[in-house]
Formats: structure tokens, C-alpha cells, sequence
């Protein structure tokens, strides 16, 4: 019988446990910036961002957090800056809260998928009614 040398008999052994850490600091670093943003930033442009997700490198060294923004293309850009001026205080609460060695690099990403999705429900809702007017008109 062959045994695929990845797979081990043992679910709980070290690798297994090594690869759920880089999620738990993701959500720590996710739940910690959506607390700053409501309470503790002061910032009116990022008054509107959300944090999505975050996501950490298997090091630890890097996090890319994923925000939405609800708005226009300014309200994005002027939300992106927010967050680049801010990336200083976030970090250095996050080493703070989280107590890790090395706190994790901040990079932010924007997540277009609330804006694909709002795009797409105004297109279905143009197809509806161009549909409804159809069969009234017949």
C-alpha cells in the first residue's frame, strides 16, 4: 500500500496546526481595523470603508486587508489615502493588541466585488423593466 508522503495518519500534527495560525491572525488583524475605522479614526474620507477580509502570509510579516468602499470613483481614491496616512496608527495598535514578536505589514487592497454587485443589480433591474414594458406593449 502506498502512502502519499503529504498525507499523514495523524490529522492534529504540527503542519496541520502551523497552517491555522496564519487565518486566526487574519481575522484578529480584519476584527481589529473594522473596530479602529468605527471608533477610534477620526478620518472623514474613511467614514464609508468596510473591511472585507484580511489575509496573512505564511511568515506572519505580511497582511493584505481588502476594503470596500461605497461611492463614487473620488470616494474611492480619497478612502485609499485615508488608509495609506493611517496605516502607521493601525499597525502600531495592532502590535499592541495582538502581542505577536513581529507585527505584520499592512498593504491595502480594494475589493471591487460590492461595486460589480451593485452594477449587476442595476442591470438585471434595466432588464427587468425593459422586459415588463415589453409585454405591456404587445
Amino acid at each position: 500500500m502506498a502512502v502519499h508522503p503529504k498525507k499523514s495518519l495523524y490529522p492534529f500534527n504540527r503542519a496541520a496546526a502551523g497552517n491555522k495560525r496564519p487565518k486566526r491572525v487574519a481575522d484578529m488583524i480584519k476584527n481589529e481595523i473594522a473596530l479602529l475605522l468605527l471608533h477610534r479614526v477620526k478620518d472623514p474620507r474613511l467614514s464609508n470603508v468596510t473591511i472585507v477580509t484580511a489575509e496573512v502570509t505564511r511568515d506572519l510579516r505580511k497582511a493584505i486587508v481588502y476594503y470596500s468602499v461605497l461611492g463614487d470613483e473620488e470616494q474611492i481614491k480619497n478612502a485609499a489615502e485615508g488608509l495609506a496616512r493611517a496605516k502607521g496608527f493601525m499597525r502600531s495598535h495592532l502590535a499592541r493588541e495582538l502581542g505577536m514578536r513581529a507585527t505584520p505589514d499592512l498593504l491595502f487592497k480594494l475589493d471591487r466585488s460590492m461595486i460589480h454587485q451593485q452594477e449587476m443589480e442595476m442591470l438585471l433591474k434595466e432588464i427587468k423593466t425593459d422586459v415588463e414594458s415589453s409585454e405591456t406593449g404587445s
